[in-house]
């Protein structure tokens, strides 16, 4: 095993630091690819439920466009300025379109938790306003890599 290897597995964050983690950020970058094999990059609100990355996102972008056509999809969730302050995880799977689009607040049982997690997350409400401009995506990964370079620091 190479010195970069075993480095990895000292920075990777644990189950339970990831999922603190993601509870705790506010903002994702979206990875999505166009019918030509352009990469098309955008940031985006969501919230963890411990299995499922959610993002509400607007019917009308090109985010969604390119989901529709290929349901490939990587986030990334990270922070830190200095490189021992470096930590983050991507997640990357199939995007899956729940609820109906664009969301009006029908019954979805499958919608009540992350609705009930962004309405606090992001406005501070129980219920979360619907506007009729978005959807839900929700992408349950396949794969997940995690890193925390303030681990890396010391002896």
């Amino acid at each position: 095993m190479s010195a970069t290897q075993r480095r990895g597995r000292r920075i990777m964050m644990s189950d339970t630091e990831r999922d603190a983690y993601l509870t705790g950020q506010r903002t994702c970058r979206v990875a999505t690819v166009s019918a030509e094999g352009r990469p098309h990059v955008g940031a985006l609100w969501f919230v963890w439920d411990g299995t499922s990355l959610w993002l509400y996102s607007l019917t009308r972008s090109l985010r969604r466009a390119q989901l529709l056509r290929n349901p490939g999809i990587a986030v990334v969730v990270d922070d830190g300025v200095e490189y021992d302050e470096l930590r983050g995880v991507e997640l990357s799977g199939e995007a899956e379109f729940i609820g109906e689009v664009p969301r009006t607040g029908e019954i979805c049982a499958e919608l009540e938790l992350p609705e009930r997690m962004f309405a606090t997350k992001y406005f501070g409400l129980d219920t979360l306003p619907h506007d009729s401009r978005h959807a839900w995506i929700r992408l349950t990964p396949q794969t997940v890599t995690s890193w925390d370079f303030r681990k890396a620091v010391g002896p």
